[in-house]
């Protein structure tokens, strides 16, 4: 569910006319939905209420927009990091940090440093050098960094190759078939705490089948572990539950459903429950708005020519991904659908959104909203062909307010240096 209806005749997001936002910031840009990104947040923590210590952390890798995460965190929400400008944005929204999880494969001595200085919740252990080197970090600053090992279960999430992060040939975590000895080299090193176990297969899951199997492995690591003499008191679960892109679709489980496999497989074991969703929450809390520059006719098909491009939500070029895309004017009742291929000014071919969509017909001048929008579509824009990046608008009951700006051109411009021997 969302808050992006038709209200007489016209898209809203909840009280507010998209139109109106679109008069009031341009084109294009983004919305999000404060009552979506706080019910898709309350869903997850009700999922896994029945464990007595538990902390859904959003996953910020989504969409890290301060004011998102002030909202979310402000409800409750600890949030899962993956570098040092993650981390200090959710310190900047007011989150402490012993509610931020430090997760990534890649952290440098730097960005450890600037962690245990702020606090930290965890650090989700990738590889034995990375924990030697929190280990050495840690020690040079006369403190204890608290751990969990990420352990690879080689489950196949049957998700885009992309986004699948569970398999054996993929760069995340250690095999589980190595854990023990891993953790044995944990626990021998001065400036570590183990806390717990931390798995994750990957993202856009719509299948439960996989997430049993990979917590069944985590359960048994469990007693093994104890068994070693570890104090395993945690369990990070990761995220990865998926959203109904296409409205045709059958919905992925719901979060109620991932929360009881959650109960069945490790429940027993009596750990802290930690989870990390990032795309539920945001996606489907955030549209996309552009404006159609034209309607051009080729020679076997028609195209909408939008001022959104690829540089702007980069989904469907890089994953094939599908957006159901609306007019923000409800269309008549009958009216007749035609096929569009839906493309961007880019100057590329892979500048397309949609093949052959049938659409209301479409005329210039006219808006259209790209729905489910609001994962990974701001965090991964860029300014290629020297676009500005689009401004992000937060919409809660009737108002609204622009969260971030849309830079002018002469400060994109502005950012270049031309060195004094040119």
């Amino acid at each position: 569910m969302d808050h992006f209806l038709y209200r007489d005749g016209a898209l809203h997001a909840e009280d507010v006319p998209v139109a109106e936002i679109a008069r009031a910031v341009g084109t294009p840009v983004y919305v999000y939905s404060a009552a979506t990104l706080l019910r898709h947040y309350h869903l997850f923590d009700e999922a896994i209420s029945w464990a007595d210590d538990h902390l859904v952390c959003y996953a910020m890798k989504a969409a890290s927009n301060q004011a998102i995460l002030k909202l979310l965190g402000d409800a409750g929400a600890g949030m899962d990091v993956v570098s040092e400008g993650e981390y200090r944005r959710a310190k900047a929204a007011g989150v402490s940090g012993d509610k931020i999880v430090f997760a990534g494969v890649g952290k440098k001595p730097g960005e450890i440093r600037t962690a245990l200085e702020g606090g930290i919740r965890q650090f989700n252990v990738e590889s034995e050098p990375e924990m030697q080197v929190i280990s050495d970090v840690a020690t040079s600053m006369g403190v204890v960094a608290p751990i969990t090992i990420r352990v690879n279960p080689d489950v196949d999430a049957k998700t885009h190759e992309k986004i699948a992060t569970g398999k054996s040939e993929n760069k995340f975590g250690i095999p589980i078939s190595r854990a023990v000895e891993v953790y044995a080299m944990a626990a021998a090193l001065p400036g570590l705490q183990i806390v717990g176990i931390d798995v994750h297969i990957g993202s856009q899951l719509v299948d439960l089948d996989p997430f049993r199997l990979a917590y069944r492995k985590v359960a048994e690591l469990t007693d093994t572990l104890r068994a070693e003499g570890h104090e395993i008191r945690r369990l990070d679960l990761g995220g990865g539950l998926g959203i109904p892109y296409e409205k045709s679709n059958l919905a992925p489980p719901s979060p109620t459903d991932y929360g009881a496999v959650i109960r069945q497989e490790v429940g027993h074991l009596g750990c802290e429950i930690e989870i990390e969703p990032g795309r539920l929450i945001a996606g489907n809390a955030g549209i996309l708005v552009a404006d159609t520059i034209y309607v051009k006719q080729g020679e076997d098909r028609q195209f909408l020519i939008l001022d959104a491009a690829m540089n702007d939500l980069i989904r469907p070029s890089m994953y094939g991904a599908h957006h159901d895309i609306v007019p923000v004017i409800e269309p008549a009742a009958g009216v007749d659908y035609q096929p569009y291929d839906i493309v961007g000014p880019v100057c590329e071919s892979g500048d397309t959104f949609a093949k052959q969509r049938n659409m209301p017909p479409v005329k210039a001048g006219e808006l259209v909203a790209f729905r489910s929008a609001g994962a990974y579509g701001a965090v991964m824009a860029s300014e290629y062909n020297s676009r500005p990046l689009i401004p992000e608008v937060l919409v809660q009951g009737d108002q609204f307010a622009v969260i971030r700006a849309r830079p002018t051109f002469d400060e994109m411009v502005n950012r270049d240096t031309i060195p004094e021997w040119l």
